[in-house]
């Protein structure tokens, strides 16, 4: 008899639950469709609905992590396993109660990718810096970047009570997304989560 497979629990990283035998339910013939008929997305769905865990897929997937989808569905439909680069960003574990404690968050970020994509003296704003990552990351690897956001409305929520700190991290955060629409030739796929707001605990 075959021994009963744990239940993924908590955990919201597609590799371990691959690697150490979880159950998983296959949803890649889905992934799949969706991350070959479209550029730009966004999903908003309660806490809980297994938003991060999408995202750490499509990370898989377009790393070319074939090894790690083998015996599911998108086996069968892909069949060039192509690497890109892809710049993930968590909004989801910080406690946004500044405008400094947003920007720090945002420029540890951009310096993680800068120390594998390269970094310009002359990017100094943080939308410049996104910019520049995402143009030298299709430059050196010449594959466009696929930028994967969770839960980028996470500082908003936290400042939904406080109208002066809301209106910084709208300011900060039009101008870091903007970045999206402005590379759009240099992007192979964007996905972005939230949270709607009626239901943030």
């Amino acid at each position: 008899m075959e021994q009963m497979r744990k239940l993924p629990i908590g955990i919201q990283t597609f590799e371990e639950i691959r690697k150490d035998n979880y159950l998983y339910v296959d949803k890649t013939a889905m992934i799949y469709q969706i991350a070959n008929t479209g550029k730009p997305y966004f999903l908003s769905r309660p806490r809980r609905f297994g938003k991060s865990l999408l995202l750490s897929t499509f990370e898989a997937y377009f790393q070319g992590r074939k090894d790690l989808f083998e015996g599911l569905a998108i086996e069968k439909l892909e069949t060039r396993w192509e690497q890109y680069p892809v710049l993930h960003l968590d909004l989801n574990a910080e406690k946004y109660d500044t405008k400094e404690a947003l920007e720090q968050m945002l420029s540890r970020s951009l310096s993680l990718w800068e120390e594998r994509w390269g970094s310009d003296v002359a990017e100094i704003s943080l939308s410049a810096r996104f910019s520049g990552i995402i143009r030298r990351a299709y430059e050196r690897t010449g594959k466009q970047a696929v930028v994967l956001i969770d839960e980028y409305d996470k500082p908003l929520l936290q400042a939904i009570l406080d109208e002066s700190l809301l209106d910084e991290y709208r300011r900060i955060l039009k101008a870091f997304y903007g970045v999206l629409k402005s590379s759009d030739r240099y992007l192979r796929f964007v996905f972005q989560t939230g949270t709607p707001t009626y239901l943030v605990d």
